[in-house]
């Protein structure tokens, strides 16, 4: 598994997930429960994995839908 986004922002991970898997690449998000450890305030980024034979395809989806990339 590779990551390919890390954010704060709770609602773009649902997003980029049903954007990948629109196209057939399957996702998993993690640390989305983390919020619950550190009181809902939002510092713990939350990430998406993809499989590595599908890094670059996902990236190339998500950035063409502007959403910026992990590094």
């Amino acid at each position: 598994m590779e990551e390919i986004l890390r954010t704060n922002d709770p609602t773009l991970i649902p997003f980029a997930s049903a954007l990948l898997r629109a196209e057939d690449i399957e996702c998993f998000a993690m640390d989305v429960h983390m919020s619950v450890m550190e009181g809902s305030i939002g510092i713990l980024p939350r990430r998406l994995m993809v499989r590595r034979a599908d890094a670059a395809r996902a990236r190339e989806i998500l950035t063409d839908n502007d959403i910026e990339l992990s590094d």
